[in-house]
């Protein structure tokens, strides 16, 4: 089930990875060893299903603007990242922030992004649609069997229907060869424009994003399943700064936790850190030894099955804010931030926030 449960963040990061690599004409190697590397450290210093993702803001802004967007500009990015979070942490700012932000605000943002998950997951189904509906028929057979590690079944029935419908994919899975690669450090090649445009446009845009979901929500989301296993804020935010100056230093991109991925994760059958060492081990060789083929590789995990993956994934996250309780005010403070969360994660919590405090200082009455 651990094994089954590594698979968990795959509609995340499949389709964001790939994009970087056809769209921005990034080099692999440094992105999978980055994202190797670290799925093995969080995995055995949280002990507990820790994702490690793709930032969404600045992934989303870099693939839809691929002609613009330099690859310094994105390396420019996780260094500002890697420096604004490092601060944060050492600062306790970050402490402070979680500290002042209740749980409505939590929940909604949770709310939010889960159906945000679903929703994409529907739009990415749309390619292949009889197949979409065969898979989640499947999974939510499968996923009523505890026993049963559904992932790894839809996994395979994925790649039945890759080779299926692109027979020529027998062909380019023969010319998949070895060849050992080391990541270069891209650090020196960093100007102050790629540093100052990498901020302004990717890096301050992200910062919300970051707070919201990848610690605050995974930090709340970790410690109510694993209780005896609690994550602390600070932690998460020093541990963001690290992994985005590796990152960063040898080409790779920015990379987060998410409550998302912990909840993919353990949807599919994670319940420790082994799931990410499981995970982070494959993608590290994948880098190491066979990054000039990652592409094909990743042609095997057709858009419909990855988003199957991202819909479970949604209602696993979404499904947490079952717990709000029945006060009215806090099923609306929840239900505005996660509407505004499906738009925009940083305006999200400070409406949330801002309507929470109102309501307790009377200003506002719900």
């Amino acid at each position: 089930m651990e094994l089954a449960g590594a698979f968990g963040d795959l509609g995340t990061f499949i389709p964001f990875v790939a994009a970087y690599i056809t769209l921005n004409k990034m080099d692999p190697l440094g992105i999978l060893v980055a994202f190797g590397v670290f799925k093995i450290f969080v995995g055995q210093y949280f002990k507990t299903p820790f994702p490690v993702q793709p930032m969404k803001a600045i992934g989303g802004m870099a693939i839809a603007h691929p002609e613009s967007i330099t690859h310094g500009m994105i390396w420019g990015s996780g260094l500002f990242t890697a420096i604004f979070w490092l601060i944060m942490g050492f600062t306790g700012a970050v402490s402070w922030l979680h500290k002042i932000t209740a749980k409505p605000i939590i929940r909604g943002i949770m709310l939010g992004l889960g159906l945000s998950f679903v929703l994409e997951g529907i739009k990415m189904m749309g390619d292949q649609p009889v197949v979409a509906i065969m898979a989640l028929a499947m999974t939510f057979f499968l996923l009523s069997r505890e026993r049963i590690p559904a992932m790894l079944i839809l996994l395979a029935f994925g790649m039945g229907v890759a080779l299926i419908s692109n027979p020529s994919l027998w062909n380019e899975l023969t010319q998949i060869s070895a060849r050992w690669r080391i990541p270069e450090v891209y650090l020196g090649k960093l100007t102050w424009q790629d540093l100052v445009a990498g901020t302004l446009i990717l890096g301050l845009p992200q910062a919300p994003l970051t707070l919201g979901n990848a610690i605050i929500g995974t930090a709340e989301e970790n410690n109510e399943l694993f209780p005896d296993r609690p994550a602390k804020v600070q932690t998460i935010a020093l541990d963001h700064g690290v992994m985005n100056l590796f990152s960063a230093a040898i080409g790779g991109i920015p990379l987060c936790h998410g409550a998302g991925g912990m909840a993919g994760h353990v949807r599919f059958g994670a319940r420790t850190g082994g799931a990410l060492v499981i995970l982070g081990v494959i993608v590290l060789i994948l880098g190491l030894f066979f990054s000039d083929s990652v592409a094909t590789i990743f042609k095997f995990f057709p858009p419909s099955i990855l988003g199957v993956i991202l819909f479970f994934t949604g209602l696993e996250l979404a499904s947490i804010s079952k717990d709000i309780g029945n006060r009215r005010s806090d099923v609306y403070i929840m239900l505005v931030t996660a509407g505004l969360a499906m738009w925009n994660m940083g305006i999200a919590y400070l409406a949330g926030l801002l309507l929470y405090y109102a309501v307790e200082k009377k200003i506002l009455k719900l």
